[in-house]
């Protein structure tokens, strides 16, 4: 399975061909549009596939306080561990004045935690719970005759 996670308006540069990356753009896309995305890719984490690590990552000013955010959520709530923070500047030309300009970029490296697992079907259980199947079908359904 090869999910890249791109805002809309990315170029084809910027998509990595790595299922475990999220490239958090500038656009304004929600914050949960992103949590949810990285939980989808945290319970698809493997050791055994050499892809243990989630990285989030971003070089927009605006977006690293979503890359922050994004991992707190999922550190407070168990669901992942930090393992590494990095960050560092990029030369970078600016479109509207022709000029290199430093920008920031951060990467935050996350593992799956030990109880995501149980955090996880402790969350199916409770949803199952709630928001049970409905137990009429089509085939069980009252038709009804226009002669």
């Amino acid at each position: 399975m090869e999910v890249v996670a791109i805002a809309a308006g990315a170029n084809e540069s910027t998509i990595q061909k790595k299922s475990n990356r999220i490239q958090v753009s500038n656009t304004k896309k929600p914050l949960f549009f992103y949590v949810n995305l990285a939980k989808i890719l945290v319970i698809n984490l493997s050791a055994d596939r050499d892809e243990d690590s989630l990285f989030l990552k971003t070089k927009y000013r605006l977006a690293i306080t979503t890359v922050v955010t994004i991992a707190e959520i999922l550190k407070n709530n168990g669901l992942a561990t930090e393992k590494k923070v990095l960050t560092s500047t990029v030369g970078m030309k600016d479109e509207n004045k022709g000029r290199l300009v430093q920008k920031a970029k951060i990467e935050i490296v996350l593992g799956k935690s030990d109880k995501f697992d149980s955090l996880m079907s402790a969350t199916s259980a409770a949803a199952a719970a709630t928001n049970p199947e409905p137990t009429n079908t089509a085939a069980e359904a009252p038709t009804e005759d226009k002669d």
